[in-house]
């Protein structure tokens, strides 16, 4: 391929890709050598790398490595931030002043490690692991993952199935930026964030100060507002108790004044009362007399009535009439001939006074 035919491509051909080129063949005579002359030359697709690319990743996501549940949100506030990169890439340098523009108070604990090249993935898994102790200390709440771009051969460390492994492993939430918006790694899928760029993995890891001294300016103001308005309200209830602890005849006086006419009101009602009620029993006196007196009547006649039964059902009148009453010596009354026997002693009661008797046998009289 010729410089002027080289020229024209979008991209640089690397090894392992698969390309469809457009050409002629010749002949170079002083060789004598066959030669294929390639005028245009374009990506036909991923190439092995990608194959296996993609086969990891079918792999890892059937694994449950890329679960969304197992992903964690990212601390508001974190008290440090670990960083793994390589001291002399670009994305260090993008970080770190990303970091110190929005947040300088926060520290920063960078794990060096290679980003490139076959030895990368053990070094950027020993990287995390000493991030991982400090993050289980307490001293590491968020740790970024990043490199710039480039070609899959270039990010191939970052499709390692150890560090993959490893990531899911972090004790505190993971941001992963490697490469730019259009790459994406193994590492991406395994980290609790993707970010685009290095740089929106910083901006993601720590909001801005100048946010956090807006929101406490705000809430001084509110408070102080607040407070003010509280103090307000309190000297104006200060300056009423004031008021009335200053004039306190002239309070006396108004609740003598309103004693008296809730006395009046309730001396008024009670006058009230005492006249219904008198009118009310003027009205029923005739009533009541007149019921008395009925009653007294109807019990008059039931008692005159009653007397007469008795009279009628006395005793004395019917031994006035010639009868007499026996009794024997326990005082029963003797009503049958039967009750009788000859020497038994008896008593008559008579109109005017009682007899003793004696019982005789039948026809002893006669003799």
């Amino acid at each position: 391929m010729f410089r002027r035919a080289a020229g024209l491509l979008e991209f640089v051909p690397r090894d392992g890709e698969i390309v469809e080129v457009l050409g002629r063949l010749d002949v170079y005579a002083p060789r004598g050598d066959l030669q294929l002359i390639v005028e245009s030359l374009s990506r036909a697709g991923p190439g092995a790398l990608f194959e296996k690319f993609l086969q990891l990743k079918a792999r890892l996501e059937a694994q449950g490595l890329f679960d969304p549940a197992r992903k964690r949100p990212i601390p508001v506030l974190p008290r440090g931030i670990g960083l793994v990169t390589s001291p002399g890439a670009a994305a260090l340098h993008d970080v770190v002043t990303a970091l110190r523009r929005r947040a300088p108070h926060v520290p920063v604990v960078l794990a060096p490690a290679a980003v490139q090249g076959p030895q990368a993935p053990a070094e950027l898994i020993r990287a995390l692991s000493a991030l991982y102790r400090l993050a289980e200390a307490g001293k590491v709440d968020v740790i970024l993952l990043v490199r710039g771009g480039g070609s899959i051969e270039d990010l191939w460390g970052f499709n390692s199935e150890q560090l993959a492994r490893t990531i899911v492993l972090s004790p505190v939430p993971l941001i992963c930026g490697v490469g730019h918006e259009t790459d994406f790694t193994i590492a991406d899928f395994c980290a609790d964030v993707r970010a685009p760029t290095p740089t929106a993995a910083a901006e993601l890891a720590a909001e801005p100060r100048d946010n956090w001294l807006a929101r406490l300016q705000r809430a001084r103001d509110f408070l102080g507002n607040a407070m003010r308005s509280r103090l307000d309200s309190a000297g104006q209830r200060l300056d009423v108790a004031g008021a009335r602890l200053g004039r306190p005849l002239a309070r006396m006086s108004a609740q003598q004044l309103r004693l008296g006419r809730t006395a009046h009101r309730l001396r008024y009602a009670v006058m009230g009362r005492l006249e219904r009620e008198r009118s009310r029993l003027q009205r029923t006196q005739p009533q009541l007399k007149h019921a008395v007196q009925s009653r007294v009547q109807r019990a008059s006649q039931l008692f005159d009535h009653a007397r007469l039964r008795l009279q009628v059902l006395d005793p004395r009148l019917v031994l006035e009439r010639g009868y007499a009453l026996l009794t024997n010596e326990a005082g029963q009354p003797v009503s049958s001939v039967a009750q009788t026997h000859p020497g038994q002693a008896l008593r008559a009661t008579l109109a005017d006074g009682e007899v003793a008797l004696t019982v005789t046998p039948p026809g002893s009289l006669s003799s």
